[in-house]
């Protein structure tokens, strides 16, 4: 049985929300407190996630572009539940249930092996940052996804 994903910007606390933010971004308490902000406030941000009972174990944050289109912003599962396929299912149900043809994604080096295997085509970027290569990943809705 498929858990559904549930929309996080309705909880009253958001500390596992903040610690998951901080597993996919610079860990900075500030910076973490800003983009949640963005989210809660911003209608074209959407950010979901899947608990296993009361314990949220992964999220997807995205920014809605063009009609059937969309960008990954963020995704993090709890370290205990990586390598199981949560990823794949938390970016698959998501397109499926957005009825998204296309979704993007920006990434460093260490992430480009999980996007390539679950399908996205990946282009280099170049040095986006002094010292550190960024990769457009994007991912195309087909057969798996339908």
């Amino acid at each position: 049985m498929v858990i559904p994903l549930i929309n996080l910007k309705v909880l009253s606390d958001f500390s596992d929300v903040k610690y998951l933010l901080s597993e996919c971004m610079w860990s900075d308490e500030e910076r973490i407190h800003a983009e949640l902000i963005k989210y809660l406030e911003d209608d074209t941000r959407e950010l979901f996630g899947r608990f296993f009972g009361d314990e949220l174990v992964g999220l997807i944050g995205t920014i809605c572009g063009s009609i059937g289109e969309s960008e990954l912003k963020h995704m993090a599962i709890k370290p205990n539940y990586r390598g199981k396929g949560l990823g794949r299912q938390l970016i698959y149900e998501y397109m499926k249930t957005k009825d998204l043809v296309k979704m993007k994604a920006e990434t460093d080096k260490d992430a480009v092996g999980f996007y390539t295997k679950l399908g996205f085509s990946i282009i280099s970027l170049g040095e986006k940052y002094p010292g550190v290569e960024r990769f457009e990943c994007t991912l195309l809705r087909h057969k798996e996804l339908s």
